[in-house]
């Protein structure tokens, strides 16, 4: 059997072995997940199949090959890979026509072209609808793999053409287990980072590479805790701290990102990569015309004023949303009694403080609104003011019914 990297999706995995070893996969598919769960290294894994030259389908991919190379390598012709840019971090209607372009012509090396569009919800409307053209009337051999962390932000004429993979959380044990074998983490420290994960390798290889973001996520947790008992003024003023603390977060694991590289055939950058979900994203051939631009999420620096650019702020926030659904999961465990299941071992005795009268009702109520304000401020929503009145909703021990 081909040697994919995706791990703790077996349904998923042996759908893509299937195939890759009939050498066909459907015109669409769309590969559905948390955030970092392993969809684009599935996606990879996918695409290497059906490129690989090995001649026995079930060998494939090889890893050994010319292709399988070029495809770790991100300069497969045939790959072309679509990832969202710009101030707002979407996809927009050029790429998808430059994308169209290049699948009109004829296959460079390969039987097939592979297109990967990560992040998919991210498909402003407009490069939707163009990406209809594709799908309704596909040209030659082409598969398109679309990677979207919620579906319900396509549009129903895109989600009708497209067969469906969903991936779920990966256990913890399965991910710390990846952690050692890799030397990421050591054994107790692996499942420590396994169980703040939540399920997602993505981060679970971020956090463990880089400690200081597991402290900086804390310092995020333990603030939001200490909130819930502030007043209304208190709790406003808090936001601009909170942001900082995020910009802090999503440097770090940026950086963290941008220094594994492109992948390294069988080397540790690729392995790294391929376990978080959000491989090292390399400008090939097949990509630079699709993407109009380095297939990486844009990274903004600072004005020289020290002010934010609204791509800076936006990432700030989500992180902090990110954090701040896991400290809600864990508040909510708590509560219910499940302290054996709450996430951040470290925050327990916070987490028991925190949790004196509070509702917990009012609590679920409040991580639901959560979830929508995240997909919120992805696609439009003023990321400060959405922060704002998250801090006013959060719910507040003396208010309890």
């Amino acid at each position: 059997m081909g040697s994919l990297l995706t791990r703790g999706h077996p349904a998923a995995v042996a759908a893509v072995q299937r195939q890759i070893r009939r050498g066909r996969a459907p015109h669409a598919l769309l590969l559905t997940g948390p955030d970092g769960c392993g969809k684009t290294t599935l996606a990879l894994d996918l695409a290497a199949g059906l490129l690989c030259l090995a001649e026995d389908p079930a060998a494939r991919p090889c890893r050994t090959c010319a292709a399988c190379h070029k495809v770790a390598h991100g300069n497969h012709p045939d790959l072309h890979r679509v990832a969202p840019e710009g101030a707002g971090g979407q996809i927009r209607l050029g790429q998808v026509q430059a994308l169209i372009s290049d699948l009109a012509l004829m296959p460079m090396e390969a039987r097939v072209r592979v297109c990967i569009i990560e992040d998919a919800q991210r498909l402003n409307p407009d490069a939707q609808n163009a990406l209809l053209k594709v799908l309704e009337e596909p040209v030659g051999e082409t598969t398109m793999i679309l990677a979207a962390d919620d579906a319900a932000q396509l549009l129903p004429t895109v989600l009708s053409r497209t067969a469906r993979l969903r991936l779920g959380p990966v256990a913890p044990a399965v991910i710390a287990d990846f952690l050692v074998e890799r030397g990421l983490a050591d054994e107790a420290r692996a499942r420590v980072v396994a169980a703040a994960a939540g399920g997602r390798p993505g981060l679970a290889v971020r956090l463990a590479a880089d400690p200081e973001s597991t402290l900086v996520r804390g310092r995020i947790a333990r603030q939001l805790l200490d909130l819930l008992h502030a007043d209304r003024r208190t709790r406003l003023a808090a936001a601009s701290d909170l942001i900082a603390t995020g910009v802090a977060l999503d440097a770090q694991l940026e950086a963290r990102d941008s220094s594994a590289g492109p992948g390294t055939g069988q080397g540790d950058g690729e392995d790294a990569a391929a376990a978080s979900g959000k491989p090292s994203r390399v400008r090939g051939a097949g990509s630079a015309r699709c993407a109009n631009g380095p297939a990486t999420r844009s990274r903004a620096t600072p004005l020289a004023s020290g002010r934010l650019l609204p791509a800076e702020r936006r990432r700030a926030v989500l992180r902090v949303l990110d954090a701040w659904r896991d400290v809600g999961r864990d508040l909510a465990v708590a509560l219910g009694g499940a302290r054996h299941a709450v996430r951040q071992l470290d925050l327990l005795e916070d987490l028991d403080a925190a949790a004196a009268g509070l509702d917990r009702l009012a609590l679920l109520r409040f991580l639901d609104r959560l979830d929508d304000m995240v997909a919120a401020v992805e696609s439009y929503a003023s990321p400060e003011l959405s922060l704002d009145a998250l801090l006013l909703a959060w719910p507040h021990p003396a208010r309890a019914a």
